[in-house]
């Protein structure tokens, strides 16, 4: 890959979501650089309204727009409300992505997810996977939206020659989560467990599945760093893995969370609730050759977000 540099000195950045746990770390981390970070409002700005983002893009030129806005959460979200999680997904980056290309954003980074990729991914799972089995069928709404915003910005690079960008992190956790039990990812769903069964003394805590399946988590901080690396120095049709490089079985994640909890209780894990794909590594050689490497460990970061909390989270 060819040398490549976008110099984001001065610049206007746009991070779309900068409510959410993503675009909120994004922008903390954006706040240390030489540029002037834009953000809206929900209460602003309809982003499934394209004359909404129209007007807004309009009185704001941007330079740069990084998508992290998305409606997202765990199997029983992604089961509960397909129409969400397809519809409200697919209107809010093709009108980004759109309007970025009508008022001539000179680069645009598009945040996908890993569930694009097959159930059954050889692991560690390379870019080079996608659309080459079938999907996991817990979240394929949420899959099929990520995985069009990933042909769109290919599609306005290869017939407009857009500098538009998709990076595809892995499991994410960190400041600013979700912890409603019904919506959230697995971290903090089994924290916001963990907490409420050694608050109220309880002998067990609930978990889904049996606890094998293995995945890959970062903490956002991470992320948002390889986001901010990723738009300076990467510009290419195909898209590109953010994360570890190493997982863990859901049953070793419980125990280090009882452990930082010092909770006591026995885990009983039900198999007749569904737990997704048997295991999601990402294979981040390629980003790795780049010259970025995720930094916070998972123990580490665990007890950053625990240490964090308060009553209210809940």
């Amino acid at each position: 890959m060819k040398e490549y540099k976008f110099d984001i000195n001065n610049k206007k950045i746009y991070v779309a979501g900068s409510e959410g746990m993503v675009g909120s770390a994004v922008c903390r981390e954006l706040e240390k650089e030489n540029c002037k970070v834009i953000k809206t409002p929900r209460s602003e700005t309809d982003l499934i309204d394209k004359h909404s983002i129209d007007r807004w893009m309009s009185a704001n030129n941007p330079d740069a727009v990084i998508i992290c806005a998305a409606k997202v959460g765990g199997i029983m979200a992604n089961q509960t409300y397909p129409v969400d999680f397809l519809y409200n997904n697919l209107m809010m980056q093709c009108n980004l992505i759109n309007s970025s290309f009508e008022h001539n954003v000179k680069k645009l980074v598009f945040l996908g997810s890993s569930c694009i990729y097959p159930k059954f991914s050889p692991q560690p799972i390379k870019e080079e996977t996608l659309l080459s089995g079938n999907l996991e069928r817990s979240n394929e709404w949420y899959a099929i939206a990520k995985i069009a915003g990933i042909k769109l910005c290919q599609a306005y690079r290869k017939q407009y020659n857009c500098d538009f960008i998709s990076a595809m992190p892995t499991n994410l956790y960190g400041t600013n989560d979700n912890f409603d039990l019904e919506n959230s990812h697995v971290i903090p769903a089994l924290i916001r467990k963990c907490y409420e069964a050694k608050k109220n003394n309880n002998d067990t805590l609930a978990v889904w599945g049996s606890g094998n399946v293995r995945r890959e988590f970062m903490h956002v901080d991470d992320c948002a760093k390889a986001i901010i690396f990723l738009l300076k120095v990467f510009s290419d049709t195909e898209h590109i893995n953010i994360g570890t490089g190493s997982d863990i079985t859901i049953k070793n994640l419980v125990e280090i969370i009882k452990k930082i909890f010092g909770y006591k209780g026995n885990i009983l894990f039900d198999s007749s609730k569904p737990e997704g794909t048997p295991q999601k590594l990402l294979d981040v050689s390629k980003i790795n050759k780049l010259g970025w490497k995720a930094k916070i460990d998972l123990e580490e970061g665990l007890k950053k977000v625990i240490g964090e909390l308060k009553e209210e989270n809940f």
